[in-house]
């Protein structure tokens, strides 16, 4: 993995909300990977993920770490918003956790490009080839929930004063976009069983202060759809030159290699054949019980 862009390593101790582009299963080790190095993140970060991953073989870990499972659809919409909002209020400050990462996109590219490229065309918006259009519910219930706690007791969002509190609350959001060469994403089968060639991924985070992201839900929704929008941007100029493009002051683009411990890798990688040989088990125990 290579990291381009703002060093994320610098607020790795305040808390955060992550916007992530997502284009298949292997996003999640990506970030998991990138994440080892950024001081204690790891260890206080909480996932929100599509509920179908509830049943995979790390379903039941994320379940006791406190990640919340979304369900998608509209027909779900406010009673899996409102679900989020008292997940957060139980668990987030409870379990001390600090940065948050969530797929605004609300689902892999393949499958929501042609959604998105219609709804933009229908509302005036641009058409974008290499990320689609964020859904907004859950940005706009994390920000409301946990931006509010500011230490210093001034205000915080409208017009409600903020006591005096331990937690500064949400500081950063940080932007991040994860490219892979010729766009052909790494799921999590290729992962576990390396059947593709070695690749390198890129990773490009941006840092934005808290202050800076507008609560107001119309103006919310603007700021988020700019983020995307440069993301596309972002992509366009990886797939033509192999790099992203200079942070603003800069000449040119510096990249940052990382490497991790093999020692490190061998354990993750045995968990992930164990992990998967105990559900074979299983499965396999159920099917002649029933047959």
């Amino acid at each position: 993995v290579v990291e381009w862009g703002d060093d994320v390593k610098a607020v790795s101790e305040d808390e955060a909300v992550v916007l992530v582009n997502h284009q298949a299963t292997g996003d999640v080790c990506t970030l998991m990977m990138c994440l080892q190095d950024k001081g204690t993140v790891v260890r206080h970060m909480l996932w929100l993920m599509d509920h179908i991953f509830k049943y995979t073989n790390f379903g039941i870990v994320s379940l006791i770490h406190g990640d919340f499972f979304i369900r998608q659809g509209r027909a779900h919409r406010d009673q899996q918003l409102g679900l989020l909002k008292e997940h957060l209020e139980k668990y987030y400050r409870s379990r001390n956790r600090k940065w948050i990462v969530l797929f605004p996109e609300g689902g892999f590219l393949r499958k929501r490009r042609e959604t998105s490229q219609a709804f933009a065309k229908k509302n005036n918006l641009p058409f974008l080839k290499h990320v689609t259009l964020p859904r907004l519910g859950a940005t706009e219930v994390i920000l409301k929930t946990l931006v509010a706690q500011q230490e210093n007791g001034t205000i915080a969002r409208g017009n409600t004063v903020i006591k005096e509190s331990k937690s500064k609350g949400l500081q950063w959001v940080i932007d991040t976009t994860i490219a892979y060469p010729k766009g052909e994403p790494l799921d999590i089968q290729t992962w576990i069983l390396g059947y593709r060639q070695p690749t390198v991924t890129h990773v490009h985070y941006r840092i934005f202060p808290i202050k800076d992201v507008p609560a107001e839900p119309e103006a919310l929704a603007h700021w988020l759809y700019q983020r995307f929008i440069e993301k596309e941007d972002l992509l366009t100029h990886f797939y033509e030159t192999g790099a992203f493009p200079p942070l603003q002051g800069q000449t040119k683009a510096v990249s940052r290699a990382m490497t991790l411990s093999n020692l490190w890798l061998v354990c993750v990688q045995s968990f992930a054949f164990l992990s998967g040989g105990m559900w074979y088990c299983i499965f396999q125990y159920f099917y002649h019980c029933l047959f």
